[in-house]
């Protein structure tokens, strides 16, 4: 009987994995992983940005041409309570070429739920990406009551993936570009959208530019190296210029960095860091070896004027968090790559799956303080550093009792190998 039932567990994980599901909750995941209440939709929509500057195009020298901008948007939202759960997605994986169909509980063009109005989140992806790499986090959020648009960032995708200094220049003005066309949507969808509470989430060069649109500009020494953007044009992102200062915006109110790189290659200097005056949740891998774990410590350390919180998966690496569960189309090596698109997405020590539900639990609570002013889930982040320096401490109705400082929202011996910290302002 125990060989049959592991064998029926067998086949109902593979089904599950070949399915490419991005909405598994596990029975050990932390309280807030869960889904909300609202039932989920989802569209696609394109805004282009006229008349940018085409940096994959500049020259060492003469003018830089110009060009419209055209973004891809995913975008999630609290669905009629009559919509139907439930539809997939076909999605490009790493290697550019194969198609992979995601599954999820997202109702495609489903009506909205116009019963009520929602923050505004903004999802980034990292170089190169695409807009469904972050997509449980995506789902998860619009159960919760939050609009969510993942973008597309040209030159930075999976199958448009070119000059690097493109990305460096062009990441927060998207961003920032996607939160004006959002708000200004028509109809029903923009009719729930709170076009002056928004939070944005970055991962790898998607935390770059969030950190730059926070308010942290980057050094002139970084507009000069020659693997960067030609002709200085990263000089629109620098601390102290008129541009950067134009990307100072009220209606965003908290920024969540996953794995954020270029702390690590003499972007910022504490000039740059006392630019953020915003909450700030970093999430990153113990193990980092892209963004370096110890350049992302430091933007911890150094983000003076700010409250900021560092969560770190021990002994992860890159992926911590952020992407979604590799697809199995991404198992078989690939032509174009030379290997498997798998390590793409996967950790070494750490379950995708696991990584997602514990980011889901960390980032509902941390947008529901600063977006829905629920002051409650600021008891979520009052934590023991070390989570197994926690006791689990409970009477025999399993309540907390006298002694216990086990992880709020964490099942008893489900918080190993993480860590969670907090810094003041002024700290």
């Amino acid at each position: 009987m125990r060989t049959m039932t592991a064998a029926l567990g067998l086949i109902a994980a593979t089904a599950a994995h070949a399915e490419n599901r991005i909405d598994t909750v596990r029975p050990d995941a932390p309280e807030l992983a869960a889904f909300g209440e609202h039932k989920i939709g989802v569209t696609t929509m394109t805004f282009t940005n006229p008349d940018q500057i085409d940096v994959v195009n500049t020259g060492a020298e003469g003018e830089p041409p110009r060009y419209d901008r055209t973004l891809t948007v995913e975008l999630w939202y609290p669905a009629s309570a009559d919509t139907t759960p439930g539809g997939t997605y076909t999605a490009l994986i790493r290697d550019g070429v194969t198609a992979a169909t995601l599954t999820g509980q997202a109702a495609r063009d489903a009506a909205p739920d116009t019963s009520e109005t929602f923050p505004l989140v903004i999802i980034s992806h990292g170089y190169p990406g695409n807009r469904f790499l972050l997509s449980p986090l995506a789902e998860n959020l619009a159960s919760k009551g939050y609009v969510v648009a993942s973008i597309d960032h040209p030159d930075s995708t999976y199958d448009d993936q070119t000059a690097f200094g493109s990305t460096l220049v062009n990441r927060p003005w998207d961003q920032r570009f996607v939160i004006d066309s959002v708000t200004a949507l028509d109809g029903d969808l923009g009719t729930i959208i709170q076009d002056d509470n928004i939070a944005i989430i970055g991962y790898s060069m998607g935390g770059y530019g969030a950190l730059i649109y926070a308010g942290a500009g980057v050094t002139e020494l970084s507009t000069t190296y020659a693997w960067g953007a030609p002709q200085g044009l990263l000089e629109r992102n620098m601390m102290g210029t008129a541009s950067h200062a134009t990307l100072a915006d009220d209606r965003v109110k908290a920024f969540v960095a996953f794995g954020p790189w270029g702390n690590n290659t003499g972007f910022w200097d504490a000039d740059g860091w006392a630019g953020i005056q915003k909450p700030l949740m970093l999430i990153a891998g113990g193990i980092d070896d892209v963004s370096q774990y110890d350049a992302i410590r430091g933007i911890f350390d150094d983000t003076v004027n700010t409250t900021r919180h560092l969560l770190t998966f021990e002994a992860a690496n890159h992926n911590a968090g952020a992407p979604m569960p590799a697809p199995s189309e991404s198992y078989a090596v690939s032509e174009a790559l030379g290997y498997a698109p798998f390590d793409h997405y996967a950790d070494a020590v750490w379950d995708n799956v696991r990584m997602n539900n514990i980011s889901q639990h960390f980032v509902t609570a941390y947008l529901d303080l600063h977006l829905k002013a629920d002051a409650a889930k600021a008891d979520y982040f009052d934590l023991t550093p070390v989570a197994t320096d926690g006791a689990w401490v409970v009477d025999d109705d399993g309540e907390p009792i006298e002694g216990h400082s086990y992880w709020a929202g964490f099942p008893n011996r489900t918080a190993a190998g993480l860590r969670f910290e907090t810094k003041a302002a002024g700290e």
